[in-house]
């Protein structure tokens, strides 16, 4: 996992001239891509002990005021967040063997200077403007999905995760923590709304679109397909290359390394869960998985997702012979895979088929959004309107609160790609949207540009990829119009000194990079956080204040699921509530886990990032 090389090769395996480039290849079945760009210098951040914030800034009437109408909720066992308290491995981390979790000292508070100075006595000046929480890279994830490759696991111990059959579970508990959380600690706000920012779902299947939407809104999730008496996935196929939970006597890959045996799992994760829903309105960008089966194949291989086949087991040959397609990114990636099915049929797993697990066009993904009876706490449609579906646009913008703006952006690649961009179309719309709220901004020459009609919100940018992940390449389901890039997203962004922060996922890593400009009111910082399916399990509080000093804080917070760090001594609880427990360690124990490499160091993970709003 995140103890590879950066030639792919995983230690442990004793296989290097073969292992896989876990970025390029574990995509397919919602695994990250290792986050590309350095981390701030340690100079440029001061570091601030956990502490407890003093008296809001806000009059407690205004902070009634702006509270929205909360669904019943549950304390949560924990902290509010983490600069109280986090989940910690315990035992060392060289033991080798499986570490159970315990509860550690929070994370500190980082102050970064980079784009601004930190003035003193900025928290008695301060003016609270917004507070809400992103949630990103969930892939709730059908585990007996036919079209799923757990196959390339045989290339690498890392290359499969054992905690996928609990992705729901893990969900409705990190929902459950966002409805106890009551305010912001550094804006004394509740938050206001969550935005996810993608990979909502793994396989771009209906079912698992059902099952987002009913986290989301609220309401019972059977996280189950095909057969409803028994479980037909690679988790009870008797092939060593898998964790099998419910049968204590094979010795698997994973229980050779420490892996328990935890009998009952299997039905249990099968169990129907019922997800309170957010009490607070929610919105969705989209991700390359849920535009994409595997987050890169093409939508032309749905007739083996709905299927009565599903292939656990392939020749070496043709795990290279794949990995090799993801690895250049070619179209072919999805031609290779087709004839790998077609050709090892015979020797697949007899499974039920399910039309439910049908794949989901962009139109489909939108009208289901747009379904009244899925508003939960609104709004109609997540941030998607009806004219949406003229086009199929999955970008717009919304109102965050007064004076600040939010703008989702979608950066899939439909016809099948793990990589993002910005059609032409699209990135002429964000930089309309931009104008519109700047009444000063620079040309692409960088001539100051004067817009009086412009309300100067500030405003924070959405989307799936991060800026390292955009490419240009041509999108056969878009051929009309050419593609974009992170680096002309970012100079775009740049132009606009009314951009706050780009904040994004898909890395399935914390990192928080400063984009300076020698004309400082165009630096703005690039928020991207770890998914909630991986180590190490965060979403993120974000506040923003004004300092009242010519600039601005942005505060991010990472905030844990309300599951017990604990799990059972016997592993005997298999609950909603400890399974979700379970579905964090096991994240936790990941092969080669390098813990600061996906967790990110502290200057990417509880911060107070500054920035100027002079000109």
């Amino acid at each position: 996992m995140a103890g590879r090389d950066p030639s792919g090769r995983d230690p442990a395996d004793g296989e290097a001239a073969t292992a896989i480039d876990r970025r390029r290849f574990l995509l397919v079945s919602g695994t990250l891509a290792m986050a590309a760009g350095a981390t701030a210098a340690a100079g440029a951040a001061t570091l601030v002990p956990p502490q407890r914030p003093g008296p809001s800034a806000v009059p407690a009437a205004e902070q009634v005021a702006q509270r929205p109408a909360r669904a019943t909720r549950r304390p949560a066992p924990y902290a509010a967040t983490t600069l109280d308290m986090t989940a910690r491995l315990s035992g060392s981390p060289h033991s080798g063997t499986y570490r159970r979790l315990v509860t550690g000292p929070g994370l500190p508070l980082v102050v970064r200077e980079e784009l601004a100075p930190a003035a003193t006595g900025r928290p008695d000046r301060r003016t609270p403007l917004a507070c809400f929480v992103q949630f990103t890279d969930l892939h709730l994830t059908d585990v007996q999905n036919p079209l799923r490759t757990e196959f390339l696991r045989s290339g690498g111990a890392a290359a499969w995760r054992p905690q996928e059959a609990l992705t729901v579970a893990g969900a409705v508990a990190l929902v459950e923590q966002v409805n106890a959380l009551a305010e912001g600690p550094h804006t004394g706000l509740p938050p206001a709304f969550v935005m996810t920012t993608g990979d909502n779902i793994d396989n771009n299947s209906a079912l698992e679109l059902d099952w987002f939407l009913t986290l989301m809104s609220g309401g019972r999730i059977t996280p189950d397909s095909g057969d409803p008496s028994a479980y037909e996935g690679v988790q009870n196929s008797g092939l060593p290359l898998y964790w099998h939970p419910d049968d204590p006597g094979l010795r698997d890959l994973d229980k050779r390394r420490g892996l328990p045996a935890v009998p009952g799992f299997l039905t249990a994760a099968r169990r129907p869960v019922t997800s309170p829903g957010l009490g607070i309105p929610w919105y969705s960008t989209v991700g390359n998985h849920d535009d994409l089966p595997g987050g890169c194949l093409s939508p032309a291989l749905g007739d083996f997702a709905t299927g009565s086949r599903k292939l656990l087991s392939v020749p070496d040959t043709d795990t290279a012979a794949y990995a090799k397609a993801l690895r250049t990114g070619d179209d072919p990636k999805s031609e290779v895979l087709e004839a790998i099915l077609r050709r090892h049929a015979r020797s697949a797993r007899p499974v039920t088929a399910d039309e439910r697990r049908r794949l989901c066009t962009p139109h489909e993904y939108l009208a289901a959004h747009l379904d009244p009876g899925r508003a939960g706490a609104g709004p109609v449609g997540h941030g998607y309107t009806q004219d949406s579906l003229d086009g199929d646009r999955m970008y717009y913008s919304f109102r965050i609160a007064e004076n600040v703006i939010g703008v989702s952006i979608d950066t899939t690649y439909r016809s099948g790609h793990y990589e993002g961009s910005l059609g032409t179309g699209q990135l002429r719309w964000l930089e309309r949207t931009l104008a519109a709220h700047s009444s000063r901004s620079y040309d692409a020459d960088g001539r100051l540009v004067r817009n009086s009609r412009a309300d100067d919100a500030q405003v924070l940018v959405f989307s799936h990829h991060h800026s390292p992940s955009m490419t240009r390449r041509p999108d056969a389901a878009r051929s009309e119009e050419p593609r974009h890039d992170g680096a002309e997203v970012l100079a775009l962004l740049g132009r606009f000194p009314n951009v706050v922060a780009w904040i994004n996922g898909h890395s399935h890593v914390n990192r928080i990079t400063a984009h300076p400009h020698p004309t400082p009111a165009r630096s703005f910082w690039e928020v991207n956080t770890a998914s909630h399916l991986d180590y190490p399990h965060h979403a993120r509080l974000i506040e923003l204040t004004d300092n009242g000093d010519g600039t601005l804080s942005l505060f991010t917070t990472l905030v844990e699921s309300a599951a017990p760090h604990r799990t059972a001594p016997d592993f005997t609880d298999l609950s909603a509530v400890g399974l979700a427990s379970l579905y964090r360690e096991l994240a936790y124990n990941a092969p080669n886990l390098t813990e600061t490499t996906w967790a990110g160091t502290p200057q990417d993970q509880n911060v107070e990032l500054l920035l100027t709003t002079d000109l």
